[in-house]
């Protein structure tokens, strides 16, 4: 379809700098990075792998998915939730390696790419698709064919799903609010990350916490002084944007040529924090030979952890 992207507006300049800690895995594209309460870090990668770095310990798997894990939450109970592409949203029980599927499917649809996921303190999960049309290898079609597929659900405890927003534009990464007062969502291919507050029957109107970004918003998290983390996976792309308003017949000439063949994002290490009124606190913008294109962050003892579909590697910055 034609779509007009929106307009970018550049970003203070960044003030957050120092070497980047880069820790190898053995697998490539750690999509998220999520640390429980004994400060392990947990991460999913490309192969399906689940995988642990304990503290001062070296990275370990400690199950498989068996599709694509992409975001990820340590739930109240210490157990890990998982948004896979091929699987939809999954429970992982560290402590025996099991996996448990909480949703496959919506209203009779199975999900396609279920992408983020946060769980409040009475158990409700809130999680992210993407896409309803693609999985994650091939995410460049959902942005080449410009459709808001994407999709925001609700998960009770009594295993109840609701839909609470549609025709989000590669809906991405989900977090709460600090007091648990609102859903934060980032729409990637937007350029936005809104606010929805949370009502008693669901959710409000969103309202804008960020938008015209010069870059794509991925995985969200919050820090423990209420900002709100967005990874930004790349810089806008020029050829897709040009593309998005003209006629879709060129776009479509495009996706008969080799997947390998289409536009590819800049490869960056950026991040920023934003407070609930939309103003830029912090600022990582850097390019890194071992690492790119940041996907998932989160802030753990003054230490902005990050995972990317780059490199075989996570990242870490010391605040």
């Amino acid at each position: 379809m034609r779509w007009q992207p929106p307009p970018s507006v550049a970003l203070p300049p960044p003030n957050l700098t120092g070497p980047l800690e880069i820790i190898d895995i053995p697998a490539h594209a750690p999509e998220d990075v999520v640390i429980d309460a004994d400060g392990a870090i947990w991460t999913g990668t490309d192969d399906g792998a689940i995988i642990r770095i304990g503290p001062g310990s070296a990275p370990e798997m400690v199950g498989n998915t068996g599709g694509r894990p992409l975001g990820l939450a340590v739930s109240r109970d210490g157990r890990l939730l998982i948004c896979d592409s091929h699987r939809g949203l999954l429970r992982l029980d560290p402590a025996t390696g099991t996996f448990e599927t909480l949703v496959s499917e919506v209203a009779g649809r199975p999900l396609r790419f279920c992408s983020n996921v946060v769980e409040s303190s009475d158990g409700t999960i809130f999680f992210t698709e993407s896409t309803s049309r693609f999985h994650y290898e091939y995410y460049k079609g959902a942005v080449l064919e410009a459709r808001a597929g994407g999709s925001l659900f609700r998960r009770d405890a009594d295993g109840t799903v609701t839909t609470l927003a549609t025709g989000l534009r590669f809906a991405n990464g989900v977090t709460l609010s600090a007091d648990e007062s609102a859903l934060v969502v980032a729409e990637t291919t937007a350029c936005r990350v809104s606010r929805y507050p949370l009502t008693g029957s669901g959710i409000g109107e969103p309202v804008p916490l960020i938008e015209n970004l010069p870059g794509y918003p991925d995985n969200i998290s919050t820090a423990p002084d209420g900002r709100i983390w967005v990874a930004l996976v790349s810089e806008r792309n020029a050829v897709g944007e040009w593309l998005a308003p003209r006629a879709p017949v060129l776009r479509r000439l495009l996706w008969k040529l080799p997947y390998s063949w289409m536009p590819n994002p800049k490869p960056v290490v950026w991040a920023i924090a934003v407070d609930l009124d939309g103003r830029v606190r912090a600022q990582l913008h850097a390019e890194d030979p071992r690492f790119g294109l940041a996907t998932g962050l989160v802030e753990h003892d003054r230490k902005l952890w990050l995972g990317c579909i780059g490199a075989s590697a996570i990242a870490c910055l010391d605040l």
